[in-house]
């Protein structure tokens, strides 16, 4: 399995490290790309740099799309090469994964309707799916995460979908027991 994680300027830095660091002690493949530079910086002035450039990026390479939240999910959905490769994905039938302000992202393109999710709780919207109130809901190929409280939670139910179960407990056990 194969991880495209997407960031640009304002991203939250504790839901994209925390989950691309957790995936990858999973031994799950990741890249990580930018919008419009091969850098990005977070939120809190926190900057990944070497990353691919998006208009490199084949999203027929890749299994998963993640989505950290932050206030960068504005310029992700105002962004036309993001929201094509997110079509592609869902097109696809791949798994999207998206937590706090990003799933909101998927609710505006039509990606909710009919599906259980969480995103941050007063950025949710009537995206005609169910909203639940968890820090992670999984539906089909669809992870959704809460809040940068959640990163944890959102991490391990990618692991589980991406690795199964028994990998997810046995990182677990490594962070949680170590």
């Amino acid at each position: 399995m194969r991880v495209l994680c997407i960031l640009t300027d304002g991203y939250e830095e504790l839901e994209a490290v925390g989950t691309i660091a957790l995936l990858r002690r999973a031994g799950i493949d990741m890249d990580i790309s930018a919008v419009s530079a091969k850098e990005a910086c977070g939120r809190f002035h926190i900057t990944m740099s070497n990353l691919l450039a998006l208009d490199t990026i084949d999203p027929n390479a890749y299994d998963v799309l993640f989505f950290p939240g932050g206030p960068h999910y504005q310029k992700l959905e105002a962004n036309d090469n993001v929201m094509a490769i997110l079509k592609a994905f869902m097109d696809a039938d791949k798994v999207v994964a998206a937590i706090c302000a990003a799933p909101t992202i998927l609710g505006r393109q039509g990606y909710l309707k009919g599906k259980n999710y969480t995103c941050f709780t007063s950025m949710n919207e009537d995206f005609g799916g169910t909203y639940v109130d968890q820090y992670t809901v999984t539906d089909g190929n669809l992870i959704t995460g809460r809040s940068a409280a959640a990163v944890i939670d959102f991490a391990f139910a990618i692991i589980e979908k991406l690795a199964g179960k028994e990998k997810a407990e046995a990182v677990k056990n490594e962070i949680y027991y170590y």
